[in-house]
């Protein structure tokens, strides 16, 4: 029996998933989640042999999570983004599948049995992305988020962009508003950014959130 757990900031898109994957034999819902960290703490809790991971999630989101997690668990993303800055990030991340909301019926069940042998899977337009990226010509590298901000300056990013204030941040992280404060404070050296209204929009260029 392969053990899953579905995360999705979505109430509506877990059931679906749920009910499509009750319809196998192998597999079984062992445990939900509505955010990055949720998944974290089911991933520690449950042992599950495969994590079905939304991206665009408030608080932690999926390649946060799935950074912390792809060591001891094997992690499908499962997104309606296709774009080059989701995938590779993802796969970054340590996920070894990726799938398409809008294929999931088709797909998910398939990419969950292989990749709990140990295989990867791609869905067929993400392969083309990862296709397309290698066999591009080397471009100049530029500063990125996830190359010039540590794993916790990424969190505070995310939760300022989506309209959170220092004190609400230091209780989401569990750390004290003045550690927000000066987080805040590089995260705008780092980036030569000193608003929050041009962070915010840095932030959704980058994937870090989709403010959706």
């Amino acid at each position: 029996m392969i053990r899953v757990v579905l995360v999705d900031d979505h109430g509506m898109m877990r059931d679906g998933l749920r009910a499509l994957l009750g319809r196998a034999d192998d597999v079984e819902v062992v445990g939900e989640a509505e955010d990055g960290q949720g998944a974290v703490e089911r991933c520690r809790e449950l042992r599950p042999d495969v994590v079905v991971m939304d991206i665009a999630m408030r608080g932690m989101n999926g390649v946060e999570a799935t950074s912390q997690i792809s060591d001891t668990t094997k992690v499908i993303a499962l997104s309606t983004y296709s774009d080059e800055r989701y995938v590779l990030r993802m796969l970054n991340a340590g996920a070894v599948g990726y799938v398409l909301k809008e294929s999931a019926s088709e797909e998910l069940l398939r990419a969950i049995r292989i990749v709990s042998t140990g295989k990867a899977y791609l869905a067929p337009e993400i392969t083309e992305v990862v296709v397309d990226r290698l066999s591009s010509r080397p471009t100049p590298s530029r500063t990125t988020a996830y190359s010039v901000l540590g794993a916790r300056e990424r969190e505070v990013l995310q939760l300022l962009a989506e309209g959170r204030t220092s004190p609400q941040i230091a209780d989401s992280l569990l750390i004290t508003t003045r550690t927000v404060e000066t987080h805040r404070r590089n995260i705008m050296r780092k980036l030569d950014i000193h608003s929050v209204a041009q962070l915010t929009k840095y932030a959704i260029r980058e994937g870090i959130t989709s403010l959706e």
